[in-house]
């Protein structure tokens, strides 16, 4: 006679918990991400390479799965066809893969989650500029962090992404600038300590006598061809100054996504005008850390409204460290930071992007 107590715990279970087919109890994790991959790129090479693993493994999942897709379902997931074409998918194969991706990523997702909250990991987001900062506080942390086992993962963060990245638990602090009027605290919906603040120039590969070296007003510098940013820290510069139409008040002669790239278009002498950028970078350029060492410094006049400079520092999620003990590694970031908060900076050897 079956047992009662038997019934009754699987009457209490999820409907459907027990009648998984064994097709679906022996997939893997890893099988399923090699499908997502390789329908992300098209074909088994191309996934091997992403993998870091053998052709010939990322074909034996394929096939493995295709096998229990046919005795499960009817059909395959992937098929050939032919040589030098992408896999193609079936009806069956696009589903499945998009309910892989909707399995991984709320795994990877309360893992992180997991791993935040009891401090084995943190992840910290820098911007090109801003690794240099990290890189000067590591030393002071990374025998606490090794013999705890913690795991420092950076990222790269671009200044425009700063807010999305940390609203999206991404990452948990993100060393970066942004726009400020001078003299007074960032107005933010996020924690913040200080690193340091800087102004911005002009540097140019124009002849004193097209540009004179004194400094440039406000109503000065829509007549001078520009290298103007396309977005990000410096663009917000000028769109404060000059309206969201600031293209259409200033003289550009470029749009440049990176100011290494402007700073070579002007050493170059590709292009003749003017490239705003950060007063360090300015002096690094003229030092020879960056490309453009033949190029001029021209300041900018005061009259520039509203008076605007760069901060540079630390950003956390609202509140978040308090729910943490202090030996956290969120709270001895943070903290070292602040600590160790300098009051001059030397000239960095990378670019803000």
């Amino acid at each position: 006679m079956p047992d009662n107590d038997n019934l009754t715990a699987a009457a209490a279970l999820p409907p459907g918990l027990l009648d998984c087919p064994p097709e679906i109890l022996d997939l893997t994790l890893d099988q399923l991400r090699t499908l997502t991959v390789v329908h992300a790129v098209g074909s088994a090479q191309r996934a091997a390479q992403a993998l870091g693993r053998e052709q010939s493994s990322v074909q034996k999942q394929l096939d493995i799965l295709n096998r229990a897709a046919t005795r499960l379902i009817g059909e395959a997931l992937v098929v050939k066809q032919g040589r030098g074409k992408d896999f193609l998918f079936t009806l069956s194969g696009k589903e499945i893969t998009d309910l892989a991706y909707t399995t991984l990523r709320p795994w990877t997702d309360v893992v992180h989650r997991a791993r935040r909250r009891v401090g084995s990991t943190i992840t910290v987001g820098t911007t090109e500029f801003t690794v240099e900062f990290l890189a000067d506080i590591w030393p002071t942390l990374a025998e606490e962090f090794d013999r705890r086992a913690i795991t420092l993962r950076v990222e790269h963060v671009r200044t425009r992404d700063l807010a999305a990245k940390l609203d999206a638990k991404d990452v948990d602090l993100v060393c970066g600038s942004l726009a400020t009027r001078r003299g007074e605290p960032p107005v933010l919906d996020y924690d913040f300590t200080e690193w340091h603040r800087e102004g911005v120039a002009l540097l140019t590969n124009l002849s004193p006598r097209e540009l004179p070296d004194r400094p440039v007003t406000m109503d000065t510098l829509p007549t001078l061809p520009l290298l103007a940013p396309t977005a990000g820290l410096l663009a917000g510069f000028l769109a404060q100054w000059y309206g969201p139409d600031y293209r259409g008040v200033l003289t550009v002669v470029a749009d440049i996504d990176s100011l290494n790239y402007g700073l070579r278009l002007l050493d170059a002498r590709l292009l003749h005008g003017c490239l705003l950028t950060t007063e360090l970078v300015a002096h690094a350029a003229l030092e020879g850390r960056l490309p453009g060492d033949s190029l001029r410094i021209i300041p900018l006049a005061g009259d520039f409204h509203p008076a605007l400079e760069i901060v540079t520092g630390l950003f956390a999620r609202r509140d978040e460290r308090a729910r943490y003990a202090p030996d956290h590694p969120l709270n001895l970031l943070w903290n070292t930071f602040r600590d160790h908060a300098p009051t001059a900076v030397a000239v960095p050897p990378e670019l803000p992007r």
